[in-house]
C-alpha cells in the first residue's frame, strides 16, 4: 500500500471529525451566553465550543485509531473542580453537545470518565518520531464571540511533515461574493493530492489553486494583489505589513479576518500573500495554529516560510520555536515577498523609535 492510499482512512475520519465539531460550534455561537465563556491563565476566551468540540474529535479519533496521539489546545484542568459551579455548568453543556452528534452518546455521570478524558488526549507534546495529530478546536475564538470567522483546524503530522490537514469555516461563504447565503465551508489537503473545498452537507469537492500574478520585465506585478492579515491588530504586526505591501507595490485594502480561514482564502484565491510577522520578538507560534492551513496553500500552489526563508518546523513539539512568522505567497512570487519582508525586518530592527510590543 502506498503512502497516500494509506491516508485514506485518516482523510475520511478527520473530515467527519471536523464536520461534527462544526455543529457543535455553529450550535453553541448561536445560543452563546457569558455562563458558557471562560478565561485561561493567558487572559484569551475560552467557550464551552472549545472543550466540546475538542472532546467530538478527540473522541472520533480514539474510536478508529486506539492508539492515537494528539497535540490538542484544551486541556480540562478549569474543568474537573466538583465545587466550581461555572465548572458543573460547561461539564453539563459539554455532555449534551457532544452527545448531540456523536453515534454513541455519554450519559452525564460518564462524562469525567469519557469526554473529559478524551479532551486530555491532547496533552501529547509532540515530536519529530512517528505520528499524531494536532488540533485547534476553535481557532480565533475572538471572531467566533463576535459572530465573526473562526475555524475548526485538525492536521496529521508524520515525523515532523504535515500530512493531511482538514480546515472547518462555519461562517465561511463558498464564494466570495457577500451574497452567498451558503456557510459551512470545509477545506481538506494531503500531501501531494492537491487542496479542495467541499461543505458539511455536500461531500463533493472542488479543487481550489492561488491565482497566478501577471508579471512585468520577469518580475510579478503586485498592483492586483491582495494581502490577508490577521483581524486582532494583536495577533500581527500590521503596521509592518502595511510598508511591505507598499513596498511591493500592493493598491487594495488587505483582507482582515480571524483563524485559519485565512489559509482558505488565499488557498482559492481570493487573496494573494499572507503575512504573520511577530509583534514581540519573543512570540513563538503554535503547531495548530498553522499545521493544517500551511499544508492546504502548499497544495494549492503556494510556498510558505518563515520570516528568514526557513520551512515551517512541526517536528520540535507543540511549538515552532524554530521559526520566527510566517509568509506564504505563490510559489512563483515567494522569494519577491520574503526579499521585501526582510527588508521591513532589518529596517524596523535599526531604527531607534522601533519598539517590541
Amino acid at each position: 500500500m502506498s503512502a497516500v492510499a494509506a491516508l485514506v482512512r485518516e482523510r475520511t475520519v478527520a473530515l467527519d471529525a471536523v464536520r461534527r465539531a462544526m455543529l457543535v460550534c455553529s450550535r453553541v455561537q448561536h445560543q452563546l451566553a457569558a455562563s458558557d465563556t471562560k478565561v485561561k491563565q493567558d487572559a484569551s476566551p475560552v467557550t464551552v465550543a472549545d472543550y466540546a468540540a475538542q472532546a467530538v474529535i478527540n473522541t472520533v479519533l480514539a474510536d478508529a485509531f486506539p492508539q492515537v496521539r494528539i497535540v490538542g489546545e484544551e486541556d480540562t484542568a478549569g474543568l474537573r473542580r466538583s465545587e466550581d459551579q461555572a465548572a458543573a455548568h460547561l461539564r453539563e453543556r459539554i455532555t449534551t453537545l457532544a452527545n448531540s452528534v456523536l453515534d454513541r452518546p455519554r450519559t452525564s455521570d460518564e462524562v469525567n470518565l469519557n469526554l473529559l478524558d478524551a479532551i486530555d488526549r491532547g496533552s501529547y507534546q509532540g515530536g519529530r518520531e512517528g505520528q499524531h495529530w494536532t488540533l485547534d478546536p476553535v481557532d480565533g475564538t475572538k471572531g467566533f464571540l463576535r459572530g465573526g470567522q473562526y475555524a475548526v483546524c485538525l492536521a496529521l503530522i508524520e515525523n515532523g511533515a504535515v500530512r493531511l490537514g482538514v480546515l472547518g469555516c462555519p461562517n465561511l461563504p463558498t464564494s466570495a461574493g457577500h451574497f452567498d447565503p451558503a456557510r459551512d465551508v470545509m477545506f481538506v489537503a494531503v500531501r501531494g493530492e492537491g487542496a479542495y473545498q467541499r461543505t458539511a452537507d455536500d461531500p463533493t469537492e472542488h479543487r481550489v489553486q492561488l491565482r497566478s500574478l501577471p508579471k512585468t520585465n520577469g518580475k510579478i506585478d503586485f498592483a492586483a494583489a491582495r494581502l490577508c492579515e490577521s483581524w486582532e491588530a494583536g495577533h500581527s504586526n500590521q503596521g509592518l505589513n502595511a510598508r511591505i505591501a507598499s513596498a511591493l507595490g500592493l493598491r487594495g485594502q488587505p483582507a482582515r479576518l480571524d483563524s485559519q480561514c485565512k489559509y482558505g482564502v488565499v488557498a482559492r484565491g481570493e487573496a494573494d500573500l499572507y503575512l504573520r510577522l511577530p509583534v514581540r520578538a519573543d512570540y513563538v507560534e503554535k503547531i495548530w495554529d498553522h499545521a493544517a492551513g500551511a499544508l492546504l496553500v502548499e497544495e494549492a500552489g503556494a510556498r510558505v516560510t518563515d520570516a528568514d526563508g526557513q520551512p515551517l518546523d512541526f517536528g520540535r513539539g507543540r511549538l515552532l520555536s524554530g521559526n520566527r512568522g510566517i509568509v506564504v505567497a505563490h510559489h512563483e512570487a515567494h522569494e519577491q515577498v520574503l526579499e521585501a519582508v526582510q527588508q521591513a525586518l532589518n529596517a524596523a530592527d535599526t531604527s531607534p523609535s522601533t519598539a517590541h510590543v
